[in-house]
Formats: C-alpha cells, sequence, structure tokens
C-alpha cells in the first residue's frame, strides 16, 4: 500500500474521529445542567413542602400533605434523616432530597405520583392530581423531560425529580391552603387592585415569591412587609400582629414574614394582600387562585390592573405609601 494512500486513510479517519468528538460535545452541551435543589425545612408552606410530605408518605410516614411545614413534618423529616445515615437537622435539602425520590414509572400509584402530577401542574401542564400514573402523565413527563434536555420517556428519576422540583419561579400562596377556602381567593377589594383574606389573629403569612424583606408601620398597613423579588415586583402584606422577618433579610417562597392582625386602618383580623410592579397595583386574584389550583401562575406584569375592586366605595388605600 502506497504511502499516499495510507496518509488518505489516516486523514479520513481523523476527519470520523473529530466529528464524532464534536457530536458528543455538541450533545453534551445541549442537556443543560439540573437546577439546584431547594432548600424546603421548617415554616415554609409551598408546593415543596407538599412534595417533602407525600414522598415521606410514600416512604411511610403518617403525615398529612398539607403543604404546611410544621413540626410533624419537621419530625418526619429527622426521622427519615436518622434512618438513611444524614444529619438529622430537619432541613431538606441535597443530601436528603437524593435519599427521598424514587424512580416512578408509568403504571404506578400513589403518593409519588401525586407529587409528580402536581409539580408538573406547576410547569403549566393541568392534570388532574389523582396519584394515578396514567397515559396524560406519562406524556407530561416525556414532554418536560424533551423540554429540559432531561431525557425522554416517561420514567421519573432522580434527575428528572431535580428538574421537576427545582425548576422555575417558586410561588407559595400566601396563607396555609387549609386557612381558607378557594372562594376566598377570588373576592374583590375595596376601591383598588389588592384582596383581603379574613383570617383570625396570628395566622402565619408566607412569602408568596423570594425576595428580599422591608418591614411596614404605619396608620394605614398597620405593621406589614413588603416582599420585593428579582423583577423588581413588590408583594405587599398588611395589618399584622407581629412580623417574622427583619428589614433586609432574604426569604425563599413559603418563609414565615409575619402574624395576622388588625393594626393599622383595619376593621377586623385580617391580611391584606397586594401586588406591584412599578407603581402599578394589579389584581392578585388569578395569581392567588392559580397558586391554590396547584396549576403555572401568571407573571405578575401581567396581572390586570381592573375588574378586582368596588370602585363605588369610599377610599381605602393600604397601599398609599407603599
Amino acid at each position: 500500500m502506497s504511502r499516499k494512500l495510507l496518509r488518505g486513510i489516516a486523514a479520513a479517519v481523523a476527519t470520523v474521529l473529530a466529528g464524532a468528538a464534536g457530536a458528543l460535545v455538541d450533545g453534551a452541551s445541549a442537556s443543560a445542567a439540573p437546577p439546584a435543589w431547594p432548600q424546603v425545612r421548617s415554616g415554609q408552606s409551598s408546593i415543596s413542602v407538599t412534595t417533602v410530605q407525600l414522598l415521606l408518605r410514600r416512604r411511610g410516614s403518617a403525615i398529612n400533605a398539607d403543604g404546611v411545614f410544621g413540626p410533624p413534618t419537621d419530625s418526619a423529616v429527622r426521622s427519615f434523616q436518622s434512618t438513611n445515615g444524614l444529619t438529622a437537622d430537619g432541613i431538606v435539602g441535597p443530601l436528603t432530597w437524593s435519599k427521598l425520590v424514587m424512580n416512578v414509572a408509568q403504571g404506578a400509584t400513589g403518593d409519588a405520583v401525586r407529587a409528580i402530577q402536581g409539580q408538573l401542574n406547576r410547569q403549566g401542564y393541568g392534570l388532574v392530581v389523582d396519584g394515578v400514573f396514567g397515559s396524560a402523565t406519562g406524556a407530561a413527563v416525556n414532554s418536560f423531560k424533551t423540554a429540559h434536555g432531561a431525557g425522554s420517556g416517561s420514567t421519573v428519576d432522580a434527575t428528572t425529580w431535580q428538574w421537576l422540583v427545582g425548576f422555575g419561579p417558586h410561588y407559595a400562596l400566601p396563607l396555609a391552603k387549609g386557612a381558607l377556602p378557594r372562594s376566598e381567593y377570588d373576592d374583590p377589594h375595596h376601591d383598588y387592585p389588592a384582596i383581603d383574606l379574613p383570617v383570625g389573629t396570628g395566622t402565619p403569612a408566607y412569602a408568596t415569591a423570594a425576595g428580599t424583606v422591608s418591614r411596614v408601620e404605619d396608620s394605614s398597613c398597620g405593621r406589614g412587609v413588603v416582599i420585593t423579588n428579582s423583577a423588581g415586583v413588590r408583594f405587599i402584606y398588611c395589618h399584622f400582629s407581629n412580623w417574622a422577618a427583619a428589614s433586609g433579610s432574604t426569604v425563599p417562597a413559603g418563609q414565615i414574614v409575619g402574624y395576622t392582625g388588625s393594626t393599622g386602618n383595619s376593621t377586623g383580623p385580617h391580611l391584606h394582600f397586594g401586588v406591584k410592579t412599578g407603581t402599578t397595583s394589579r389584581c392578585p386574584q388569578s395569581l392567588l387562585l392559580a397558586l391554590y389550583d396547584g396549576v403555572a401562575p401568571p407573571n405578575p406584569a401581567t396581572l390586570p390592573t381592573t375588574g378586582c375592586f368596588y370602585a363605588t366605595l369610599a377610599p381605602f388605600r393600604e397601599d398609599a405609601i407603599l
């Protein structure tokens, strides 16, 4: 065989190998790293808490999946951590999540499936949360995995769990889901976009979104907080009996920020809740209803500015100075 032919073969082989290597690099770059596991701990109320509770139930814990990380959930988490050789600190971080999740395939039933369906609904899939891993849930899993470069197919493995619970903005109801029925979250306000949620004094109020806390105390709002998220959206809480977060602190969605009351311009115990983008007050009702239903919430910047208040009533503006 001539040297010229050998050189030609070598060049061809090099070209093929280079192309294969390039394909591997391209394929690797197409699959993004999964997001960080959220940290879930005592005092929070969110879908992440519900997911932890459902997975603990699947592991044998007899707790309610109410979305509130109270003493029973704290005890169950610590027990699970101790049993699995982890530091029993009650905080669900990466190591605890990794032990808590399990592979779930189409045909499965139970609480782990409910956790998957709830997380998929947070991404907008609109599934019935019935604990049955049927074709609709399987199709949603495959769609979600494909969209995020997490493979394909309907099996939910550890990486898929990490994408499900870690991806996207996290929101939480400002009150525990069991505190009020759904019908309270579509009520109009007095004369501007906001909502009043009637609950007794001392009811925990939770951060609807992650952000920085600013305390408020004046004759109108009474004691309250404004939580400003990374996009500059402000979530306004009024009439606290007391605060649970300091000014300047950063809180995750679902963290307790105060306790309801009737301070300021108030006719009785309740939580006043508002959303502002810039100086514009927006109707929070559709956001709260989406969170109650476990479906993808609307972007706060798209919330309406009219249609959620009684415009004929006398002014009652807790937001006047916020």
